[in-house]
């Protein structure tokens, strides 16, 4: 349809403060999941239904999953729609509602839960991871309401639950128990990007999280005949993870980095006192795999060492994974989400937007195994998860932007 693209960017940009005070708002609310010993998001969605509502919008639909686990007995699934002038197809821009722990407070220069301003730079526990996404959608969403557009397509803003921590309650839910999805629906995941704004991501590598547990025999340390050191048998495995990366050596340029890792990274703790000998050690090992190889053959072989080390040392190790997720089939470079996505990107942000491949795992994977092209985009500096978090006011409006322009022309 025509329409002022000139009047729906300015009225974007009138929503400085807005984006402020919903940012503001969000990061108030900690949605943590109860494997990080929160409750949930539930009081940061109704805090956003009362928001949004306020502004205009519908209520939502709602596609609660169930979890005894958390006081209200549901993490929340929620799904604004605007009906387009074409019905064929909708447009999905999907943020989650959930955050990480702040981690170490002593590395906050303030409360990582109170919105801190400082110019056009934002920060706080959350602001970008991603709220960053949610806001710029409500607020794309919201222009096309105040100005009286309709839509190409029809849209949908997905707001939902438990990214963190695998989204089994989140999105994974919803395509399970409640797939309204089309195939030919374009499907915009804004958990990822860059400070320009020029990438758009169309595959993901495989995933391994391997858990590895040593069992050996506590001694005193003044006499170790009399036990087996679990932590020094498992440092052995632990320093031969890096020899991965020449043996998995395959390179791959849509990815960034162009390699397969292999890092061991959490240790947890065994004896509190220096003169023990631990019989007992457990470490973790993060894997991100070129979709070149499986991930049987890189476990394959690190059981290979274990076996070694069991035999030389007189351990036990046992190897198991908390996540394992195989590569799913890439976004196509010429499908509809990646065009039109790119014209909108090249409308606002003047730049030519690129493929590429990532490391990190996002529910936009969720979408294309079960055969909907997804992309993820974001105009975003990747501090999720840091200390300090922040995130530009003007990147959010920017990329509010795109997705209302993306909205009218499809």
């Amino acid at each position: 349809m025509s329409y002022d693209s000139a009047k729906l960017t300015a009225k974007i940009e009138s929503y400085k403060n807005d984006v402020i005070e919903l940012q503001r708002l969000m990061t108030s609310i900690p949605a943590l999941g109860p494997e990080n010993d929160g409750d949930g998001e539930l009081k940061k969605a109704e805090a956003l239904i009362e928001y949004l509502e306020k502004a205009g919008f519908p209520k939502p639909e709602r596609y609660d999953a169930p979890d005894k686990r958390v006081s209200s007995g549901l993490r929340p699934n929620l799904v604004y729609r605007m009906e387009g002038e074409d019905n064929s197809r909708t447009v999905y821009v999907m943020a989650h509602l959930d955050i990480v722990p702040p981690g170490d407070l002593a590395k906050w220069n303030g409360d990582p839960y109170k919105l801190r301003v400082e110019g056009d730079r934002i920060y706080g526990r959350g602001v970008e991871d991603n709220q960053h996404g949610l806001v710029a959608a409500a607020f794309a969403g919201k222009a096309l309401i105040d100005l009286k557009l309709k839509p190409k397509y029809n849209i949908g803003l997905l707001f939902v639950a438990d990214e963190e921590l695998g989204s089994a309650y989140g999105i994974d839910y919803v395509l399970e128990h409640h797939d309204f999805f089309k195939k030919d629906d374009i499907i915009i995941v804004p958990d990822s990007g860059d400070p320009e704004g020029k990438t758009i991501e169309i595959a993901e590598k495989s995933i391994v999280w391997l858990k590895v547990e040593t069992t050996g025999r506590q001694c005193h340390a003044s006499r170790p005949d009399q036990g087996v050191n679990a932590f020094a048998a498992a440092s052995k495995l632990a320093s031969r993870v890096h020899a991965l990366y020449n043996i998995f050596d395959f390179k791959d340029k849509l990815f960034n980095p162009p390699i397969s890792t292999f890092e061991p990274t959490k240790k947890e703790a065994n004896v509190p006192n220096v003169n023990t000998i631990p019989g007992d050690d457990v470490f973790h090992i993060d894997c991100r795999v070129l979709p070149k190889y499986k991930l049987d053959e890189v476990e394959s072989l690190i059981r290979k060492w274990a076996d070694e080390i069991e035999l030389s040392d007189n351990v036990k190790i046992k190897i198991s994974h908390s996540q394992r997720a195989e590569a799913a089939p890439p976004t196509k470079q010429d499908s509809p989400v990646v065009q039109a996505l790119s014209r909108a990107i090249r409308k606002v942000y003047k730049v030519d937007a690129e493929v590429c491949g990532i490391g990190g795992g996002t529910v936009a994977a969720l979408f294309r195994r079960k055969g909907y092209p997804a992309a993820v985009w974001a105009r975003i500096h990747e501090t999720a998860h840091q200390p300090n978090e922040y995130t530009d006011i003007s990147n959010v409006i920017g990329d509010a932007g795109v997705f209302a322009h993306l909205f009218m022309e499809g």
